[in-house]
């Protein structure tokens, strides 16, 4: 199966990344064009792709094409390849973020095979939740095919386009949160005479395992609270210190704030 790419920067790039050391599919499968030579160049170099010279030349050699540019050049892209779609029957994978199916499908002349997908910057260390949607041209089994190729770089669930604001926050916005809560634990260790490099190592460990336990337990997060708080210990400490500072509010907030924000964008 050979696979397109139009744009290979951040997310191109660590999705390109993750199939290849997958072993999915191989590098000279993988036709990419970027219209930043450095971006296709390093591409070429570290993952062995079929540098394209133009998004033409990528529709043209792929069955799967992945829409890996920023939202505000998305049209522009969509108006280029428009020709070139209509002579091919392929599946088009967007990656913008905000721009809906019904937004895709009004910037081309014709019906194509459309899929959208949400995911998030932890797909750089094959850590990604990703969510996808599709129109009602896409088989099941061309469903089964993109859950193969983005489950490369973490998880990957399909939900109707209704929860996408939702899950871009939840997921796309979250990342940001937890670094502040890792950093925040290691400059606390700091404070208290721990140099930064161990603090920062304790505190990320600590954070990557709990999340295991949450998914691989099946454990409800209140129960595990429950089973790291000794009567009278140090861990409910600073567990009713984190309450009665708004902790959870905060979060709250945070969330809210950025639904709000991405209802008006």
């Amino acid at each position: 199966m050979n696979i397109g790419f139009i744009g290979c920067g951040n997310m191109g790039a660590a999705i390109i990344k993750g199939i290849t050391e997958a072993g999915i599919i191989r590098g000279s499968e993988i036709f990419v064009y970027d219209a930043a030579a450095s971006c296709l160049e390093k591409a070429s170099a570290d993952y062995g792709i079929t540098a394209c010279g133009s998004a033409k030349e990528v529709i043209k050699n792929a069955g799967y094409v992945v829409l890996a540019v920023k939202p505000n050049m998305i049209t522009a892209v969509l108006n280029e390849v428009d020709a070139a779609l209509a002579e091919k029957n392929i599946v088009l994978i967007s990656i913008a973020a905000g721009k809906t199916i019904k937004f895709i499908r009004d910037n081309l002349s014709h019906d194509n095979k459309i899929i959208r997908i949400m995911p998030n910057i932890n797909a750089k260390v094959a850590a990604a939740c990703s969510a996808y949607c599709a129109n009602g041209k896409v088989t099941e089994e061309e469903k089964r095919e993109i859950e193969k190729i983005f489950g490369a770089v973490g998880e990957i669930m399909e939900l109707p386009e209704s929860s996408f604001s939702l899950f871009g926050v939840l997921a796309g916005c979250s990342p940001a949160f937890v670094y502040m809560f890792i950093d925040a634990l290691a400059r606390a260790g700091v404070k208290n005479g721990m140099k930064k490099d161990v603090a920062l190592k304790i505190a990320a460990q600590s954070v990557l395992g709990s999340a295991k336990m949450i998914l691989e337990s099946g454990t409800h997060p209140f129960e595990l609270i429950d089973q790291v708080c000794s009567p009278g210990g140090t861990t409910i400490e600073g567990v009713v210190s984190l309450q009665a500072d708004g902790f959870e509010a905060a979060v709250h907030k945070a969330v809210d704030k950025a639904v709000d924000k991405d209802s008006k964008l």
